[in-house]
């Protein structure tokens, strides 16, 4: 069987960044950039106010109290056109811009006015309450960087970089199918041994939240025939994902059916708990990853293998496990040949400490548990018995994922 970190290496040489295209600023939120963004514009373009007050020169406030002389206005969007003379003052607004000569705001809070004069009676050293040209961003500069995924917050600095357009990774079409006659969807009648399939629909929703385009194929019967079609319809998407099937029983037709479509299989079980029966392959330049039945194993080989080849599609670095240092909630008894992840929460004790705590039943088929997971305990090969408080890691679970 082949290792965690072998399995991984394998299936990142698989795929490749996808090709860019171009989407308006307002679709652009949860894309992954292909191109660094650089500002157009400059921003502030000019010293502007902070806040509501009046402009004036520092030197003039040496002798405070003084009493300046109020010689204009300026809102937000406005503009003084001579320069502010010694001795005067220019009421002015928030984000408008300082008058040529002006140094220094003077909060209203600080000032008497009486007409058109203003009294002021402490010094303000200059640039107080200015904020200068260039202060968030200059013309040219990179705000965003190639292989980001962007959020509302990012979104929002495009915009203001004047970035009307952006170069985008196209998202990675993703085929989701679920195999087995025992599966029904969500709402249909069950029979007597049927369960109701729920690895399309998680999957589905892990691929979204990966920045991925997911295609629901529903579920193929336990046929030769009725799999090879679905097989043979899904060759146009980037990434082809089953869920079962992929062992060697004699109901375990995926590994059979690819092998006469001519696929090229790379491995089919790896060295992990849960999630060994895990299968790549080539089917005619599709990559396919044969996911295990089992919807919590499902979902664990989803976030230790899926992810990271959806990240590599959109040009995202595709690290190994993103894992945080813990300490274990409860004693761990000594750990198998095989990698294990088990299903924990996360909190912090009294003193700010991670802690770690695996659920005392690790069933691969307890949904209810992965949900209420925070992350997997990562336990390595022949790992020895750890008592509670010991070092762990934990590989966290994204929100929404």
């Amino acid at each position: 069987m082949l290792t965690v970190e072998d399995a991984r290496a394998q299936i990142l040489a698989a795929f490749e960044p996808l090709p860019a295209e171009v989407v308006s600023v307002d679709r652009a939120f949860g894309r992954v950039l292909a191109q660094d963004v650089t500002a157009r514009v400059t921003q502030p373009p000019r010293d502007v106010s902070a806040m509501d007050g009046y402009a004036v020169r520092a030197a003039d406030l040496a002798r405070a109290p003084v009493t300046l002389q109020i010689v204009g206005e300026i809102p937000a969007g406005g503009d003084f056109d001579r320069r502010l003379p010694p001795g005067a003052a220019v009421r002015i607004f928030t984000g408008a811009p300082l008058p040529d000569g002006a140094d220094t705001i003077v909060i209203q809070e600080n000032a008497a006015r009486d007409g058109d004069r203003v009294t002021v009676e402490q010094a303000e050293p200059a640039g107080r309450w200015v904020r200068p040209a260039g202060l968030d961003f200059q013309a040219g500069s990179v705000g965003l960087a190639a292989g980001r995924r962007l959020s509302a917050r990012d979104v929002g600095l495009a915009a203001a970089m004047n970035r009307p357009w952006l170069s985008v990774r196209r998202k990675p079409r993703v085929a989701v199918l679920s195999t087995g006659n025992e599966v029904v969807l969500p709402g249909e009648e069950l029979g007597p041994s049927q369960i109701v399939s729920s690895n399309g629909y998680g999957l589905s929703a892990f691929v979204e939240a990966c920045g991925g385009a997911p295609l629901h194929l529903g579920v193929a019967p336990d046929t030769k025939a009725g799999l090879r079609e679905v097989l043979e319809g899904a060759l146009h998407a980037d990434l082809l994902l089953t869920s079962g099937g992929v062992s060697v029983g004699e109901h375990d037709l995926v590994q059979a059916v690819l092998r006469d479509l001519g696929a090229d299989l790379g491995f089919w079980k790896i060295a992990m708990r849960p999630g060994k029966p895990l299968m790549l392959a080539d089917l005619r330049g599709t990559a396919v990853l044969g996911l295990p039945g089992n919807p919590v194993s499902g979902m664990v080989c989803s976030t230790l293998f899926v992810r990271p080849a959806i990240d590599r599609m959109l040009g995202r670095d595709a690290p190994a496990e993103p894992r945080l240092p813990a300490l274990a909630g409860r004693d761990l008894g000594d750990n198998g040949p095989r990698q294990d992840y088990m299903r924990c929460t996360l909190t912090l004790d009294g003193d700010g400490n991670r802690i770690a705590t695996p659920f005392d039943r690790q069933d691969s088929s307890m949904l209810s548990r992965l949900a209420q997971a925070d992350g997997l305990l990562v336990r390595a090969p022949h790992a020895p018995a750890l008592p509670a408080g010991g070092a762990v890691e934990v590989v966290p679970f994204d929100a929404g994922v």
